[in-house]
C-alpha cells in the first residue's frame, strides 16, 4: 500500500475514534467546575429596600459592598409595604430594611456569611433569613462582628428555625 494512502488511513481512522466524542456531554469533573463557577454567591446581586433617613440599613449595605457583594440600594419611605408586597409572613420577623436575593428575602442585618451560605446551599424550602429587630451588635449596627443574637430562617408558611447563633 502506498504511503499516503496509509497516512490518509490513519487519519481517517483517528478521526473516527475521536469524532464520537463531539457533542457528548462534559466530564464529571466539567461539570464539577461549571457548577462551582455557577455557585458564586458573590455573583448575585443584592437589592436593599430601605428608609432613606435610617443610616444603619446604609451602613449595612456599605458593609455587604465591603464584603464583595454587587448591592443596589432603593429608598422607600414605607418599608412595610415592601415587607407585605414580598410575602414576609409574619410582623415579628421584620427588621428596619429588606433585601432581595436569588429569590431569597434578607431581612434586617444578617451577616454576609449567612447570605453566601443561603445562595450557595440554596435550601428549596426557606423563603429568607431575618435578623428580627435591629440587633446591637449586628453588621451595620454596633459591630461588623455579629455577636449575641440569632438569625432565622422562614419558610413560606412562616415557620422558623434558627440558622445561625451569635
Amino acid at each position: 500500500m502506498p504511503k499516503f494512502i496509509k497516512t490518509n488511513l490513519q487519519i481517517i481512522a483517528l478521526i473516527v475514534i475521536l469524532l464520537p466524542g463531539c457533542g457528548q456531554e462534559p466530564s464529571q469533573t466539567t461539570k464539577q467546575a461549571n457548577d462551582n463557577n455557577a455557585l458564586n454567591p458573590l455573583d448575585a446581586e443584592i437589592t436593599v429596600y430601605k428608609s432613606p433617613s435610617c443610616g444603619c440599613c446604609a451602613e449595612w449595605v456599605t458593609y455587604l459592598q465591603e464584603e464583595g457583594f454587587t448591592v443596589s440600594s432603593i429608598d422607600h419611605d414605607n418599608v412595610d409595604d415592601i415587607k407585605t408586597r414580598f410575602g414576609i409572613p409574619d410582623p415579628e420577623l421584620y427588621s428596619c430594611h429588606t433585601a432581595i436575593v436569588d429569590g431569597y428575602i434578607i431581612e434586617g442585618h444578617v451577616p454576609a456569611n449567612d447570605i453566601t451560605r443561603l445562595l450557595t446551599e440554596a435550601p428549596t424550602d426557606i423563603k429568607g433569613l431575618t435578623a428580627p429587630g435591629m440587633p446591637m451588635k449586628s453588621p451595620g449596627m454596633a459591630s461588623r462582628i455579629p455577636k449575641d443574637y440569632a438569625v432565622l430562617s422562614f419558610s413560606e408558611s412562616g415557620e422558623t428555625s434558627v440558622y445561625s447563633q451569635y
